[in-house]
């Protein structure tokens, strides 16, 4: 077991209890595993997509088309889910606030930005509509900031339909702090409060007992190496972190370059 197991396994917890609901992992390998591994284990209703228009019958291996086909789902019909609150996302975030609003458009002033990322594409309407959850491979004070420069996803603070989870390469957080604000749920093995916290940009709400992240299973290690990643993509968008660090640090956090697929619709 690694650091990339264990944030795959956290990502498809985000999913448990959704039931027939399309599950959409955006912006790396880990959401997508995410996803696929949640169908395959402990919520075996979620329908899950080739990552265009077909709605696969088997879960393939990352990067390879499926053998069994479920459906068709062209645009039309995706955005209905979206309007309906019939997917959960799982997105990425260039930047993001203790509300859970979230930046992929631009860093730096509106007018005259610092870097110029992929717009507010989807994420207005998924944040509003859907189940929407996070993924950021790099846990910084760069990305969890106390403002995000532009509102592209909203929070709980601007109506957000429903905010569950935001999983980082350091640790699992929601937005059950006083307010709507976001809490931490769990530390990843390896990784302590202290760390979580000096890697966070504003004030994050601790309880008084913070458990562990929790472990794959080894039927779910055997299901990542065997079956959805033999390949080892995940290991790529999660490395080991160094002797004597927890893994968050600065590096390319908050969007000038790093992780923020944001959402088409």
């Amino acid at each position: 077991m690694n650091r990339a197991d264990v944030c795959v396994v956290a990502c498809a917890e985000v999913f448990r209890g959704d039931g027939e609901i399309l599950a959409a992992g955006i912006g790396g390998a880990v959401t997508v595993l995410g996803a696929r591994l949640a169908r395959l284990t402990f919520e075996p209703d979620l329908l899950t997509s080739d990552g265009t228009c077909l709605l696969t019958g088997d879960v393939p291996a990352l990067g390879e088309a499926p053998e069994v086909v479920e459906g068709w789902l062209p645009f039309r019909d995706h955005l209905w889910l979206v309007l309906n609150g019939r997917r959960h996302v799982m997105l990425g975030a260039s930047q993001i606030d203790r509300h859970g609003n979230t930046n992929i458009s631009c860093i730096g002033d509106w007018s005259r930005p610092r870097a110029q990322l992929l717009g507010v594409r989807g994420a207005p309407g998924n944040t509003r509509c859907d189940p929407t959850s996070y993924w950021i491979p790099r846990h910084s004070p760069r990305v969890f900031v106390p403002e995000v420069d532009v509102v592209s996803g909203v929070g709980t603070d601007r109506g957000a339909y429903g905010l569950r989870r935001v999983v980082t390469d350091l640790a699992v957080l929601d937005l059950g702090g006083p307010g709507g604000t976001m809490r931490l749920v769990s530390a990843h093995p390896g990784v302590s409060v202290a760390e979580v916290v000096a890697a966070t940009g504003f004030e994050l709400d601790v309880p008084a007992d913070v458990p562990e992240t929790r472990a794959p299973t080894a039927e779910e290690l055997r299901l990542l190496d065997e079956v959805l990643d033999p390949r080892g993509l995940r290991h790529r968008e999660v490395p080991e972190p160094r002797a004597g660090r927890a893994g968050a640090g600065g590096g390319a956090g908050a969007g000038e370059g790093a992780g923020a697929a944001g959402g088409a619709a």
